[in-house]
């Protein structure tokens, strides 16, 4: 395990689901962070894709000139998901109490997760299961700022620097032994918030066994 119980603790323990009960239809990251992302999807993702948007709400970073062939989502409020125009089915589930995702082997060609890792208690098993629901040579990707719902981020993300974070990261792909070498894109502005990348694809050998984790 990459964490220890200490490192997995958020200074407010209370349920996550009771958290995110009133959907928060704002946005956690400025304008420039935005348009990184959006523009790092339009390198990264091909229109024939099936993909995942993970711990997801009511905003999507996708281009608005493609269409992709499939797109899900995930999240902890139906409202905010229910009002995201880009998804075309979800469902909401807490990662932290079931880290199980409810999809069959290799099923999408991308995963995403947009300014939300720092709250995965369990990422382990998280990230053997976006292995798992993942097609061959897939694509992962997570970006995050420096921006959080501190009381609901775990020790491990509160206490460590920038850097740290790319690291930890970096470090939930390399754990899982699915992925190939991360890579990680990373910009710091004057002004502005900054923007992290850390993506890596399936192995293309890798099997598709569930984890099957839960509590």
């Amino acid at each position: 395990m990459i964490l220890t119980e200490n490192q997995r603790t958020k200074l407010d323990e209370s349920d996550d689901t009771l958290f995110y009960l009133s959907p928060r239809f704002v946005t956690h990251v400025d304008q420039g962070f935005v348009r990184q992302l959006t523009n790092l999807y339009r390198q990264r993702l091909r229109s024939d894709m099936v993909i995942l948007d993970l711990m997801s709400s009511w905003v999507s970073h996708l281009p608005e000139e493609v269409s992709y062939k499939r797109v899900e989502g995930h999240g902890l409020n139906a409202e905010e998901l229910a009002q995201n125009p880009r998804l075309d089915r979800f469902f909401v589930q807490n990662l932290n109490q079931n880290q199980h995702l409810p999809y069959e082997d290799n099923t999408f060609d991308a995963v995403l997760n947009t300014v939300s890792v720092q709250y995965l208690q369990y990422p382990e098993a998280v990230f053997q299961e976006i292995a798992r629901i993942l097609k061959p040579s897939g694509i992962a990707i997570f970006s995050f700022s420096n921006r959080m719902f501190f009381q609901k981020a775990v020790q491990a993300w509160r206490d460590g620097s920038e850097l740290d974070r790319v690291a930890l990261v970096k470090s939930y792909f390399a754990d899982s032994g699915k992925f190939t070498p991360a890579e990680v894109i990373a910009q710091r502005r004057w002004l502005g918030d900054p923007f992290y990348a850390v993506i890596a694809s399936k192995k293309a050998d890798a099997h598709g066994e569930s984890a099957r984790v839960g509590l």
